[in-house]
């Protein structure tokens, strides 16, 4: 049969409809048409293929042999069309890609680089999710997922590193003369509330801080230092843009506390070009 012989889709979508639930209101409902939209389709489709396909039966209707032989044929068309749609989009290449981060690195590492990833590659299908520790792949339904290594990790993962965990304090520019003089606030996280008991056992000869305040997260104290609350202690990877612009300093530099970060993936991943791309710029921001 030639193309040009076929009738329109959409005639044809509404005489399955109707074939299927026995009513023309019914069809309408699920097709989300008026009822004389549904009739006009029908009307057309018996005029196209110069057939009759529907005859009246008390208040109702119910299709003819004709009718009945398209019904099959439309009804088997659809379900193949279903089923090879639903193929098509649960195909791995298909899904989009779910990045799980970290908060704090989410806000201040990950998402300012982002754009230039989308405008570069604008057919990668990129989503963010965020979330802390251990995670469940296939539950929450990551792709990749950047975390701090400081628990215990999944056999069938696939780790790549990323780049190592530094700390140190940062504060205001204007912060520094009350820094020096023991007259400052020091601003931790709760995530890691002996962040800065440890940093000065191992550096004595920092300055004692007058008093010690602790924020939920690390982005909400390094918006503190920022804003001169306080002298925040925070990691390199959080603070690294803001020394960049000369919003915040490092007096003391940064020092390896012993963890990094990395790229988690399960080893049944389906490694598609998209995830590759995505892998391949994670690494190239994290080595900058």
């Amino acid at each position: 049969m030639k193309r040009s012989t076929i009738p329109s889709l959409d005639d044809l979508r509404a005489f399955e409809a109707v074939a299927r639930l026995g009513s023309v209101r019914a069809a309408a409902e699920e097709l989300a048409l008026t009822h004389g939209a549904v009739s006009r389709r029908i009307s057309k489709l018996a005029v196209d293929i110069n057939v009759q396909l529907f005859e009246p039966s008390g208040r109702g209707i119910r299709l003819t042999r004709d009718g009945e032989i398209l019904s099959k044929a439309t009804l088997g068309a659809f379900e193949q069309l279903t089923d090879a749609l639903g193929e098509i989009r649960s195909s791995p290449a298909n899904q989009p890609i779910v990045l799980s981060c970290e908060r704090s690195v989410a806000m201040r590492w990950l998402i300012p680089r982002l754009s230039k990833f989308q405008d570069t590659h604008p057919e990668v299908d990129l989503h963010l999710s965020v979330g802390g520790g251990t995670l469940d792949f296939q539950r929450d339904r990551i792709t990749l997922a950047i975390r701090r290594l400081d628990f215990p990790v999944d056999p069938n993962w696939i780790i790549e590193p990323m780049m190592k965990e530094t700390i140190g304090p940062v504060m205001q520019p204007g912060m520094k003369v009350h820094f020096v003089n023991h007259n400052y606030i020091a601003l931790g996280s709760k995530t890691r509330p002996n962040a800065w008991d440890d940093w000065l056992k191992e550096h004595p000869n920092t300055p004692r801080p007058r008093e010690n305040r602790f924020q939920d997260h690390h982005f909400l104290m390094i918006e503190g230092a920022l804003n001169g609350l306080g002298v925040a202690l925070c990691p390199y990877v959080l603070a690294m843009d803001d020394i960049k612009r000369g919003r915040l300093i490092a007096p003391l530099g940064f020092c390896e506390d012993g963890s990094e970060y990395g790229l988690i993936h399960p080893k049944e991943l389906p490694m598609t070009n998209h995830i590759k791309l995505v892998k391949h710029w994670l690494s190239e921001a994290a080595h900058q």
